[in-house]
Order: structure tokens, then sequence, then C-alpha cells
């Protein structure tokens, strides 16, 4: 096998695992913001249950891209791997072909992804604060009403 097919191969390969890597990291920043805008507004005049409710969906969804592009990310690690030890052995198989569903189950779930370690503390606590928010503010209504 020529080694410039391989090495074009196994570059195409990594620009896939460092779009995947980049566009978990923005959706981090995304959420991030997300999260600060909600506190910046918090004492303002908006009602907290509505501001934290609706932060909910958009922390939810980018938790589960997040988990979805870390996901492909593992995929085409596996798919590295198998280019480099194919392509020594003489193997063109699947040359140039790009698409990482073939290893998706030598990886975890997206949902599984979404509750690793990292993934967990990361959007989990916002998520539990934002839940506590709304709990507590529930409840402090159902008591001023009781009284």
């Amino acid at each position: 096998m020529d080694k410039d097919i391989l090495h074009k191969e196994i570059d195409l390969i990594q620009a896939c695992i460092t779009r995947m890597a980049n566009n978990s990291f923005l959706l981090k920043g995304w959420a991030i913001s997300i999260i600060a805008v909600v506190l910046a507004l918090a004492d303002k005049a908006l009602d907290p249950v509505l501001l934290s409710s609706v932060v909910l969906i958009p922390l939810f969804s980018f938790w589960y891209l997040d988990a979805f592009f870390l996901r492909t990310e593992g995929m085409y690690r596996k798919m590295y791997e198998w280019v480099i030890e194919k392509r020594g052995a003489g193997d063109t198989t699947h040359l140039y072909d790009l698409n990482p569903d073939r290893f998706s189950s030598e990886v975890d779930s997206t949902r599984k992804t979404m509750w690793s370690i990292t993934l967990r503390w990361f959007y989990g606590i916002p998520a539990l604060i934002t839940c506590g928010v709304i709990a507590f503010r529930i409840i402090k209504v159902c008591l001023q009403k009781e009284a």
C-alpha cells in the first residue's frame, strides 16, 4: 500500500476527530453562556421558575448533543486504529470510507456517554441546581397560598 494513500486517509479521519472534539468544546461554551445569562437575569423582574424552566431545554439539548459528538469521536478513533492496523497488513477494504457507524458497537451508546463522569458533572450540576430553584420556588408559592 502506498504511504501517501495511508497518510491521506488517516489525515481525513483525524480531521473528523478534530471536528467532533471542536463541536463538543463549542457546545460546552454555549451551555456556560446560557447559564451565565440566566444567572445575570435571575434577580430581575422575570419569574425564576419560568427562567429556570426555559434554561432546562437548551441545557438538556446541549448535554445530548455533546454526548453524541463525543460518541462519534470515539467511533472515529476506533476507525483510526482499525485503519492503522489493517492498512499495515495490506487490507484495502473500506478505503477512504469515513462513515464511523460500523464501529458503533465498539463504543458506549449516546445515553451511556451522557452519563459519563465528565458530562454528568458538567451538565448535571447546573441541571440539578436549576431543578432545585424550580422546586424551591414552587414550594415557596404553595406555602404562601396556605398561609
